[in-house]
């Protein structure tokens, strides 16, 4: 169930029409009386329910999955169902969603999760790419200068996803390794009709090119070599083959196994340099996360090469000027985005702090949570608009879009927060027929933030997977995805959640405002017409960035109550019982 609150929304107890046959006024009676008595009943019991969850016929009382569609919240929720964990549920939806949504994750990809148990303590599992030991030379000058999607081998990272997960069930997993895999195989090799989000992104011009010029053309083309379309059969049989494999045998399997031979076949194939030696030594990082203070509870973020510390920094900073619902009312409203975009724009210029620390040691992201630092940032963000120099040395870049978001939270406190990516939309466009994977373009990530690249390094990322503690108990599983609008749009629902009142539906579905690498200013479709007028007159520069493929999906519960939303920009609908 997705986009209802706590609180919000009062419960009824369902009623039926229909034609009652003659019959006798004494029977009638009788079957009157009883029929109240049995509706007495069900509103004692209904009222014990509710007392005994704290929540509204919105909420859920145990578990529950914010995944990027139904069917892979579902398959989650029926881990969780069956005695399964947190971190269960979470890799069967992701999973699931690399052959309901493909171009945002995948095996050959990469992920980087927050897991915190039900003692507190919070951990980052980072198994995002790394560099290959082999990579182009001069691969940074292929670098787009503008957006534009980026194909091509020459940008595979070393995928991590398997080894991730595997790491993660050895620690948290309570159902066999197996089992996770079953619900997708199936949807793999029996086929499925083409998912409504999917089959509208095939239908973007943008993406049908980059999908009919491709080796992926093998899948989601049909025999004229048209992209699929609404209505078409979706199958995956390489893959679901190679998933059976993986299932049986573990992620060795991938890592040092046939498949991962296949695998770098077709890659060498294509012109790509990973080899056998890059998915034998691949290792899964694990660290504590990172905890902040934000009012009177705590945020759990991932550290860098994650985005995590440009959100924290972005929270602290808005914080600081005392909003409240009143906030969104009249002129007042006008002065908060202004404040929040003055503050995106000095944390697009502190992005160069983000990066791989085990290999920039002189480069830190904890000034990003320092008070000082944000107080002084705070006193540099004045009523008007000042030039590029003002924010900090930001060198533009292209921006890009992608990924997916997991939430999930289980009977038993376990939560997890999951973002995994291939990067760009179907990452590289480079498929291998011989296991079914569609292989990352990650090593894009490190175009105009890094000036060099080294091999075993994991480039900066966007990736922002959280998990909040309030004061009273409560927890807030939360993260998102695309690309560059992960940052800003994380934190303008935890803006709109935590300081200005909203529930988290709405917090989440509200229109977000994102400034792009330039700093241009760029509204989302809905975005209050008022609202952009007083900005522009306060001399912000509207950008034409129309890629809005933000998303964010979150899991929240309080006083009892678990609330899971899926953002309705993927269709997607979270589940939980």
């Amino acid at each position: 169930m997705s986009g209802s609150g706590c609180g919000f929304f009062s419960s009824s107890v369902p009623t039926t029409r229909g034609k009652m046959a003659k019959t006798r006024p004494w029977l009638l009676c009788g079957l009157v009386l009883v029929g109240l008595a049995v509706v007495a009943l069900l509103v004692c019991l209904r009222i014990v329910v509710f007392v005994d969850s704290g929540c509204s016929s919105g909420g859920f009382r145990r578990a529950a999955v914010s995944a990027d569609s139904l069917r892979c919240s579902e398959i989650g929720r029926d881990m969780l169902e069956q005695g399964g964990s947190a971190v269960d549920g979470a890799i069967a939806a992701l999973l699931c969603t690399s052959v309901v949504n493909p171009q945002s994750m995948g095996i050959g990809g990469g992920s980087i999760v927050t897991v915190r148990n039900r003692t507190g303590n919070v951990k980052v599992y980072n198994f995002r790419e790394t560099v290959p030991r082999a990579f182009k030379a001069d691969l940074l000058q292929d670098c787009p200068a503008s957006f534009r999607l980026s194909p091509g081998s020459q940008w595979i990272g070393v995928p991590g996803e398997l080894r991730g997960y595997e790491a993660l069930h050895r620690a948290h997993g309570k159902l066999p390794w197996a089992k996770l895999f079953e619900p997708t195989i199936q949807l793999a090799r029996s086929g499925f009709r083409m998912p409504a989000y999917l089959g509208a992104m095939l239908e973007s011009p943008l993406v049908k090119s980059h999908v009919q010029n491709s080796s992926l053309c093998q899948v989601f083309c049909n025999k004229q070599r048209t992209v699929l379309g609404k209505g078409d059969e979706l199958r995956f049989p390489a893959l679901a083959k190679t998933m059976e494999t993986i299932a049986e045998q573990g992620a060795d399997a991938f890592y040092t196994g046939k498949i991962g031979q296949d695998l770098i076949q077709d890659i060498k194939a294509g012109g790509g340099t990973l080899t056998a030696e890059d998915l034998k030594s691949f290792r899964v990082r694990v660290d504590d996360a990172w905890t902040v203070p934000i009012g009177t509870g705590l945020m759990h973020l991932p550290p860098p090469p994650a985005g995590g510390a440009l959100l924290a920094f972005i929270v602290l900073l808005m914080k600081e000027f005392s909003l409240s619902p009143k906030s969104l009312e009249g002129d007042q409203k006008i002065q908060m985005y202004h404040r929040f975009i003055e503050t995106l724009k000095f944390a697009n210029a502190q992005k160069k702090s983000i990066s791989d620390p085990v290999f920039n040691t002189k480069k830190s992201a904890l000034h990003l949570l320092d008070a000082s630092f944000i107080s002084r940032v705070k006193e540099a963000i004045s009523d008007g608009v000042r030039d590029r120099s003002h924010y900090g040395r930001v060198r533009p870049t292209s921006d890009r879009m992608g990924t997916t978001h997991v939430s999930v939270l289980d009977e038993d406190g376990l939560a997890v927060s999951a973002t995994s990516t291939i990067n760009e939309l179907f990452g590289g466009a480079t498929f291998s027929p011989r296991t079914g994977v569609i292989l990352n373009n990650e090593l894009t990530d490190f175009c105009g933030r890094a000036d060099a690249v080294t091999a075993g390094e994991q480039p900066p990322s966007s990736m922002t997977p959280v998990v909040l503690e309030s004061e009273s108990g409560g927890v807030l599983v939360i993260g998102g995805s695309g690309g560059s609008m992960i940052v800003p749009s994380v934190a303008l629902a935890l803006i709109n959640h935590l300081l200005l009142g909203m529930n988290l539906e709405e917090a989440i579905a509200a229109p977000i405002v994102f400034v792009d690498a330039r700093n241009d200013v760029n509204f989302e479709s809905g975005f209050d017409k008022s609202v952009i007028e007083g900005l522009k007159a306060l001399g912000h520069k509207v950008g034409n960035w129309k890629y809005f493929l933000n998303v964010v999906n979150a899991v929240e519960k309080e006083n009892g109550c678990i609330l899971a939303v899926s953002d309705q920009r993927k269709m997607g609908t979270a589940a939980g019982y």
